[in-house]
C-alpha cells in the first residue's frame, strides 16, 4: 500500500482535532506497517468557517447544548480526562498555529507533534490562554526550548512568511472541501483521493484505505 497518505488539517482551538491527533499518533506504527503516511497540517479554523460559511458549534444553541454530552463521550472513548473549556474559550488560534508551522519546518516530527498536543492540554486541562505570547513562551520553556529558540519561534509567528504559511494551509484545506476541523484528505493505494471529516469516521477511512481492522461490534449476552 505504498503511497497511501492521510493529510490531517487540525487547529488547537478544536477539541475534536485533539482527539483525532491523539488517535492517529497512537496508531501510526500500525498504519505505517500498511504503508500509510500521516502528516499534520496546522490551519486556522476561523478562516475555514468563514471560507466555507460554517458556524462554530458553540454559536448554535442546539449544537451547544448537545456538545457537552458529545464531548464527554468522546473523552471517554479516546481515553482522556474530561475537557472543560476555560472561560476565555474560544481563543484566536492564529499565533499558536503559526508557531506550530515553524516547529514543523524546523524541528523533528516527534518534537513538533508533541509540542502541538501540549497546546490542547494546556488550554483544556490547565486553563492556560495559549493565544498570549507570554503563555506560549512558558509552554515552550516546558518543552526545553532555549530562550533563543523561543524568541525565534514567536518572532516567526508575526513574520510575513508564517502569516502566509498559515493562510496557505487554511486555503489548501478549503480547496479540499473543508468546513471544519479535523479535516482529512486521504489518498489510497490506487491513487484515489477523498475527504473525511471529524474524529469519528476512522472506520470509513480504514475501509477506503483497504486496511484490516476490528469495527465496533455488539456482543450477545450469554
Amino acid at each position: 500500500m505504498a503511497g497511501s497518505k492521510i493529510d490531517a488539517y487540525v487547529d488547537c482551538v478544536s477539541p475534536y482535532s485533539y482527539y483525532a491527533t491523539l488517535y492517529l499518533r497512537r496508531n501510526r506504527k500500525a498504519l505505517e506497517s500498511h504503508g500509510v503516511e500521516i502528516e499534520f497540517h496546522p490551519v486556522f479554523l476561523g478562516g475555514i468557517n468563514v471560507g466555507s460559511g460554517n458556524k462554530p458549534p458553540w454559536t448554535l444553541p442546539a449544537k451547544a447544548a448537545h456538545s457537552k454530552f458529545d464531548s464527554a463521550r468522546a473523552c471517554k472513548y479516546f481515553g482522556v480526562p474530561p475537557i472543560k473549556p476555560p472561560d476565555f474559550f474560544p481563543i484566536l488560534s492564529i499565533m499558536p498555529q503559526r508557531c506550530m508551522i515553524y516547529l514543523k519546518r524546523n524541528y523533528p516530527r516527534e518534537r513538533f507533534e508533541t509540542t502541538f498536543l501540549s497546546l490542547w492540554e494546556a488550554m483544556f486541562y490547565k486553563g492556560i490562554d495559549i493565544s498570549k505570547p507570554e503563555a506560549m513562551a512558558e509552554l515552550l520553556q516546558g518543552h526545553q526550548y532555549s530562550e533563543q529558540e523561543i524568541q525565534s519561534i514567536l518572532k516567526a509567528a508575526s513574520s510575513p512568511e508564517y502569516k502566509q504559511a498559515l493562510t496557505d494551509n487554511t486555503q489548501a484545506a478549503l480547496e479540499k472541501g473543508a468546513y471544519g476541523a479535523p479535516w482529512f484528505w486521504v489518498r489510497n493505494a490506487q491513487g484515489k483521493e477523498e475527504p473525511f471529516f471529524g474524529s469519528d469516521r476512522f472506520a470509513y477511512m480504514w475501509q477506503y484505505l483497504g486496511l484490516p481492522f476490528d469495527d465496533v461490534t455488539i456482543k450477545a449476552r450469554l
